[in-house]
């Protein structure tokens, strides 16, 4: 499931991309599409990274293209252990929510971008994330969750305030936040209700098949219903 947009990142050949946050390595597999970039993945989960260099090496055998060159590195999203001025491109997926010290951390984003390079950042959007707060008091305050709610104001001001320029925005995974209102409603940690599963297999089929009915209907709730609120930056060169 794919969050950010990289035809809006201008991407071309010899470009250094980093993926803060990287999970499971999602937006690596993507990235690496493109010829002869270099992705590098950070994330303070190891479990996380070990799971990305499969799914990596996976892509690496059986997609067409794979063209990458690609690293993971263990770090903080507080001290991240690369030269200032280093990616052409940084992509921070759902991971601001998480952060206490979120100027800090955006600050470090910030630094490790190259003048006249992107940040593309994605933060659960207000209006469905605030109803998962509602249903749920365990959706929030499980340990490693989110910590606060963002409105578009305040993400996009947290950045501007760097230096980095706001250049584009939309709303992505209109299907999902039904599902994580049924999640919450069920209870955050069971996977065994019925209508979780059943909403769960849904979104895999989707996932898998990409018919073009649903690919519509997300299109259209996307602006009203888009459970993430995607935002790109430019740092001034």
């Amino acid at each position: 499931m794919i969050t950010i947009d990289y035809g809006r990142l201008n991407i071309r050949p010899g470009d250094n991309i980093l993926d803060m946050g990287c999970g499971t390595g999602r937006h690596i597999c993507a990235a690496c599409q493109y010829p002869q970039i270099k992705a590098a993945g950070a994330d303070i989960n190891v479990n996380d990274l070990l799971a990305a260099r499969e799914k990596i090496r996976l892509h690496e055998l059986y997609s067409s293209p794979f063209a990458g060159i690609w690293g993971l590195y263990a770090a903080s999203i507080l001290d991240l252990p690369f030269a200032d001025n280093r990616f052409d491109h940084v992509i921070c997926s759902e991971v601001m929510e998480h952060i206490h010290d979120e100027f800090r951390a955006a600050r470090e984003l910030y630094r490790v971008i190259k003048p006249g390079g992107n940040l593309a950042v994605s933060v659960p959007r207000y209006f469905p994330e605030r109803i998962c707060w509602a249903f749920s008091n365990s959706y929030a305050n499980t340990e490693g969750g989110h910590v606060r709610i963002y409105t578009k104001k305040r993400i996009i001001r947290l950045f501007e305030s760097l230096g980095l320029s706001l250049t584009g925005r939309h709303w992505a995974h209109g299907l999902h936040s039904p599902y994580w209102w049924i999640k919450c409603l069920a209870g955050p940690d069971n996977e065994d209700a019925a209508p979780v599963k059943a909403y769960q297999r849904f979104l895999t089929w989707d996932m898998m098949k990409k018919p073009c009915l649903t690919r519509s209907t997300e299109r259209l709730l996307n602006p009203v219903l888009g459970k993430s609120l995607v935002l790109y930056f430019r740092k001034d060169a």
